[in-house]
């Protein structure tokens, strides 16, 4: 069985925002631009990080964290069943369930539940 690339994301995808870090650091981080946020826009997934003082291993480090939040993790779901095929097997599996001979339509008469034609 040979794998394929379905798809990737980069840091293409992600919207970034560079800003000063808080808390502890003294002038250097108060003067440097090195915490990053990451946002994947098609998910709404956010990753962020302050925790060194190099902008580009906060970079990784936030990509990271955007990749493991659970709103990630739901879209790379869906979109690996609609790359494979298999949500358009999943809707064919609901209309034939949803046909009229599948269903069973009961209402209350008299107090009762009957079936209703």
């Amino acid at each position: 069985m040979t794998r394929e690339l379905l798809f990737s994301v980069s840091s293409r995808d992600c919207k970034w925002d560079y800003f000063r870090g808080t808390g502890k650091g003294g002038q250097k981080r108060n003067k440097t631009s090195s915490a990053v946020r990451c946002t994947h826009e098609a998910s709404g997934s956010v990753g962020r990080s302050d925790d060194t003082r190099s902008q580009h291993k906060n970079k990784v480090i936030a990509f990271k964290r955007m990749a493991e939040t659970e709103n990630f993790k739901k879209w790379h779901r869906i979109q690996v069943a609609r790359r494979m095929g298999m949500i358009q097997q999943a809707e064919e599996a609901v209309e034939r369930s949803l046909q009229a001979r599948n269903l069973l339509v009961e209402g209350k008469i008299k107090g009762k539940w009957a079936p209703i034609a």
